[in-house]
C-alpha cells in the first residue's frame, strides 16, 4: 500500500470520527459510560479485525504508550464534549498535529522546521480564542479538557514511530482500558431507551470500530504529521452535524478561534506536501550531477 491509499483510509476514519459529536450529545449518560459502552462494541470488533489480518499481539512499550495514548484521547475527547460544545471539543483536540510537531521534536530528536514552528504560534493563537471565549462561560474546564485530548491525540499519531509500536493492538488496548475504567459508571446508569442504546451503538460500530480500523491501518503507510493533518474534515463535519440536529452553535470567538486552527493546519498541510514534491525532484538531479 501506497502513502496516497494510506491517506485516504485516515481521511474516511476521519468521516466515521466526525460524528462522534453528535452521539454523544444524544446520549443522556455520563461520558465515562459512554466511553465504556462504546469501547466494549469497538474492541470486540477490532479484535475480530485482528484475527482476520493475522495479527499477533506482543506486548512492547510502544504499545503500552500508544494504548495511553488511544485511552487518553478517547476517553478526554468524550468528557469535553459533554462540559463544552462540540465543536470546541473537536476543535482542541484538531490541535494535535502542534503536539505532533512538539513530540517528534522532544521524543525523536527530529528538529522542527521554520514552517512547523510557524504553523504552533499560529495554533496557539486559535487555542487562545477558545480560552478567551470560554471564561466565565462554564466552559473552561472542558475547554482544557479537549487541549489535553488533543495531546493524546498526537500520540495516536506516532504509535507507528514508537519502538515496537502496533497501532492495532495500542488501539484494542487502549479502548479496553477505557471499557474497563468507564465500566462502573456504566453499571449506573438507568436510561437505557433506544435512542441511547441507538447512538451508544453508532459509536461503537463507526465511529471507534471502523474509524480506528481504517486508522491503523493508514498510520501504517501515511506519515504521523500528514495523516494528522488529514482529518482534518472531523472538526469541519462534527460541529455541522450537532448544529443541524441539537442546534448547538459556536459562539462569534469561538467560531475566529476554530477558523484559525483549521485553516493553519490545512495551510501547513498543503505547504508542507508541496516542499516533499520539491526534495523529491530535486534529489535525483542531485545525484546525477554529482557524476560516477
Amino acid at each position: 500500500m501506497t502513502s496516497k491509499k494510506g491517506l485516504i483510509l485516515v481521511f474516511i476514519a476521519a468521516l466515521l470520527l466526525s460524528i462522534g459529536g453528535l452521539c454523544i450529545k444524544q446520549i443522556p449518560w455520563q461520558p465515562l459510560a459512554i466511553n465504556s459502552f462504546r469501547s466494549i462494541i469497538s474492541v470486540a470488533l477490532l479484535v475480530v479485525f485482528a484475527k482476520l489480518i493475522h495479527r499477533p499481539f506482543k506486548l512492547t512499550k510502544g504499545v503500552v504508550v500508544g494504548a495511553l495514548s488511544v485511552w487518553g484521547a478517547t476517553t478526554l475527547y468524550t468528557v469535553a464534549t459533554k462540559l463544552t460544545t462540540a465543536g470546541n471539543a473537536v476543535l482542541l483536540q484538531f490541535t494535535a498535529p502542534m503536539f505532533v510537531i512538539l513530540l517528534v521534536w522532544l521524543v525523536f530528536k527530529e528538529r522542527p522546521k521554520g514552517l512547523d514552528v510557524v504553523a504552533c504560534v499560529f495554533i496557539f493563537g486559535g487555542v487562545l480564542c477558545f480560552f478567551l471565549d470560554s471564561l466565565g462561560s462554564g466552559r473552561f474546564v472542558g475547554d482544557v479538557i479537549a487541549v489535553l485530548s488533543g495531546v493524546c491525540y498526537a500520540g495516536v499519531f506516532l504509535m507507528n514511530k514508537m519502538p515496537g509500536g502496533d497501532p492495532l493492538w495500542a488501539t484494542i488496548l487502549g479502548q479496553s482500558l477505557g471499557a474497563l475504567v468507564g465500566l462502573p459508571a456504566l453499571v449506573g446508569e438507568t436510561q437505557f431507551d433506544s435512542t441511547s442504546v441507538f447512538y451508544g451503538v453508532l459509536l461503537g460500530v463507526f465511529q471507534l470500530g471502523l474509524a480506528y480500523a481504517l486508522l491503523t491501518t493508514g498510520l501504517q503507510y501515511a506519515k504521523p504529521v500528514s495523516a494528522s493533518l488529514v482529518t482534518g474534515i472531523e472538526p469541519v463535519l462534527n460541529p455541522i452535524l450537532v448544529a443541524l440536529v441539537v442546534g448547538e452553535t459556536l459562539t462569534t470567538l469561538s467560531l475566529i478561534g476554530g477558523a484559525i486552527v483549521f485553516v493553519s493546519v490545512m495551510t501547513y498541510n498543503v505547504l508542507t506536501v508541496k516542499l516533499e514534491k520539491r526534495e523529491q525532484e530535486a534529489q535525483p538531479q542531485t545525484i546525477g550531477a554529482e557524476g560516477p
